[in-house]
């Protein structure tokens, strides 16, 4: 029973086809000028005009102001990051759960960018049987502390407030029971808000 919050970002956990989901990403690069940014495992991410990965600032509560990925941008989120790959100062390859904020030179992003897959997450408070169905956000926008550097994993949480309105989120199940002070869900993104259902290019 979760009594506390504590929020882990997006976790995959099957497609909405039913089929199992087997884990696979596609790479992306970050800009290897650097970004001073962290980007934490399970926090969302889009593809910048400049062809590089970068962090979504939006929390997807419409189309406009909190549009996906930047205010008033809806082009949508590329997918969930997953872990990234450098190489350090002295050469050796780093295989990192999350991107840490201004590592330079070429960075491998690991991104789950099929609009198929369902994710868990948990929500920012309780819902009842009538949310089922309904939409959500982000509880607050990402930024460079919406995770821990200790163990590399995202602190975002979901919206427990639902919305009949675009949004961009959809709320397919619980996964928790209904009771929980923080309850945990099965969501997808909504067409619009992921890049690969979304008709306006970069």
């Amino acid at each position: 029973m979760a009594i506390t919050a504590a929020p882990y970002g997006l976790k995959a956990v099957k497609r909405a086809d039913g089929m199992p989901y087997a884990g696979a990403t596609s790479q992306y690069l970050i800009d290897p000028a650097g970004l001073n940014k962290n980007i934490f495992n399970g926090s969302l991410v889009f593809l910048n005009a400049d062809g590089y990965i970068d962090l979504v600032t939006g929390t997807g509560a419409n189309s406009g102001a909190q549009a996906f990925p930047v205010a008033n941008s809806f082009t949508g989120a590329l997918g969930v990051l997953v872990g990234c790959e450098y190489e350090n100062a002295q050469g050796k390859v780093i295989f990192d759960q999350y991107y840490p904020a201004n590592v330079t030179g070429e960075v491998k992003a690991y991104v789950i960018d099929d609009p198929n897959v369902l994710f868990q997450a948990q929500l920012s408070g309780t819902i009842s049987q009538s949310d089922i169905g309904a939409n959500t956000k982000l509880s607050a926008a990402q930024s460079t502390s919406t995770g821990s550097t200790a163990t590399g994993n995202s602190t975002v949480a979901l919206s427990h407030t639902t919305q009949t309105t675009t949004a961009a989120f959809r709320i397919v199940k619980a996964v928790s029971p209904l009771s929980d002070a923080y309850v945990d869900v099965l969501v997808r993104l909504n067409i619009g808000y992921s890049s690969a259902t979304n008709a306006v290019g970069r």
